[in-house]
């Protein structure tokens, strides 16, 4: 085929929009919805312990108040596209947005207990919205030269949500004179925590009003003429629009529904690959990368680490959480998703182990020994970046290329609820476990990131350079 540069193309594959810093705020607009996934998701941290004494509740109870937003993010995963399918990305972002607002208010304000379990749920139904519109609306919306990069704004998005919560978090405590409960605006620190989310919830919402529909969305209902116009304004007026609405609306024509029943097979109810990555679900939470997040305040607390002192803490297993990302985001396509799991899982299980170790040794005067303490927070940081760099982006990234695509969004939707209950039930047993034993707890986690090395080996296949057709 003769070279035709200055010939308009008839697909997307090559186009780059003259404006695409336009593009490039599209897709950051979207990804506010991952920020706010991060941030809601790891606030809570800051809060655990003035919970447990404002409320004068046991661990279990306590557990369930933390993750119970993890029930409401099921449902709004689980509902979002049929939400999005039928009113639109946008006004999905905008009701995912208003209930971010009303979460965080009615989280600062609570009356009781139970109230503010309810917040909790409505702000998860408002993640598991956030998690999965994100994603969808920028690579629908991305000119596929750029999607890959444009993708990964939701990541970057979210670990920069949890660090910035734990930023927050620090700088608030702080200012209440390190009192968990100190009084800041007239309320409760803890509860000034987890009202600031307002800010980036009431942001979130008016960035949804700048930027435009799926195209795919409006061909959908009919508006080629709208639809026509935002191809051109985010993949360049050289395109063939007329042949980019017919692919478009070909492909939807062409798609396969998959439902559940299209999983079933293979003799152990599921087909073997939608076991597959079920397992690789289970095993990116059952190493306790979400006690981290959750919970790494009331950590350090319990092992004798000043309450400030371990807001800081946190605050720097999120930057590292975030170098670890842009590892990951670097060599995923450049080493491998496979290879990247399996130097994870060894870094994993190298910090869990430590951290274990370090755990074991009794408490002087309420601290861990000197040498145990030092080794406890340079082991947390290590697993954290090891987790970061390797299972925090591979896992999503198998998840999304690994299924044959008769059964992709079926097996996808599978595998991300099994990850959802696992996060549920570290989350939900985590304090309970640090009561019975905490460097029994972490010896669990070693387990599971140590089976992870011969689960990867065994059942998981290369997908680096394949298409997706090539999956079955």
């Amino acid at each position: 085929m003769t070279s035709t540069a200055q010939a308009p193309q008839p697909g997307a594959r090559s186009a780059h929009p003259e404006h695409l810093g336009h593009v490039i705020f599209i897709a950051a607009a979207a990804a506010m919805g991952g920020f706010l996934f991060g941030y809601d998701s790891s606030v809570i941290n800051g809060a655990v312990e003035a919970i447990r004494d404002r409320y004068d509740v046991g661990s279990a109870a306590l557990a369930q108040v933390i993750a119970i937003a993890l029930i409401g993010c099921a449902i709004g995963a689980a509902t979002a596209g049929r939400i999005a399918d039928r009113i639109g990305r946008i006004r999905c972002m905008q009701i995912s947005a208003v209930l971010f607002t009303v979460s965080a208010v009615g989280s600062a304000l609570p009356f009781a207990l139970w109230d503010l379990a309810f917040w909790r749920i409505i702000g998860g139904f408002a993640i598991g919205m956030a998690s999965v519109i994100g994603p969808a609306y920028i690579a629908e919306v991305a000119p596929p030269a750029y999607r890959g990069r444009l993708g990964s704004f939701q990541q970057a998005a979210i670990v920069i949500g949890i660090a910035i919560s734990q930023l927050v978090n620090w700088g608030l405590l702080n200012a209440a004179g390190g009192d968990q409960r100190g009084k800041l605006l007239g309320i409760e620190v803890w509860q000034v925590m987890l009202g600031v989310m307002v800010v980036p919830a009431v942001l979130y919402g008016l960035l949804s009003f700048a930027i435009p529909e799926s195209p795919r969305f409006l061909l959908s209902v009919g508006r080629r003429e709208r639809a026509r116009e935002i191809l051109a304004e985010v993949e360049g007026k050289d395109v063939d629009l007329d042949a980019r609405v017919y692919e478009i609306e070909h492909a939807m024509k062409s798609e396969h529904k998959s439902s559940f029943k299209d999983l079933l097979g293979g003799g152990f109810f599921f087909k073997p690959i939608v076991w597959i990555g079920i397992g690789l679900s289970v095993f990116q939470q059952f190493v306790g990368i979400n006690v981290a997040f959750y919970y790494s305040s009331t950590l350090w607390q319990s092992v004798g680490v000043d309450p400030t002192d371990s807001f800081l803490y946190s605050f720097t297993t999120s930057i590292i959480n975030i170098i670890g990302t842009v590892i990951a985001m670097i060599f995923v396509d450049r080493v491998g998703r496979k290879p990247l799991a399996l130097i994870g899982s060894v870094g994993m299980v190298v910090g869990l182990a430590l951290e274990a170790w370090a755990f074991s040794y009794h408490l002087v005067d309420g601290k861990l020994p000197a040498t145990q303490g030092w080794v406890a927070l340079v082991a947390a940081h290590i697993f954290v970046l090891f987790f970061a760099l390797s299972w925090g982006v591979v896992v999503w990234v198998f998840l999304g290329e690994m299924f044959p695509n008769r059964i992709r969004a079926a097996a996808l939707g599978v595998a991300a609820s099994a990850q959802w209950i696992a996060n549920w039930a570290i989350t939900a047993s985590f304090p309970s476990l640090a009561e019975w034993n905490l460097s029994g707890t972490y010896v669990i986690y070693t387990v599971f990131a140590a089976l992870s090395i011969p689960f990867v080996l065994k059942f998981v296949k290369e997908t680096k350079g394949k298409t997706l057709e090539e999956m079955g």
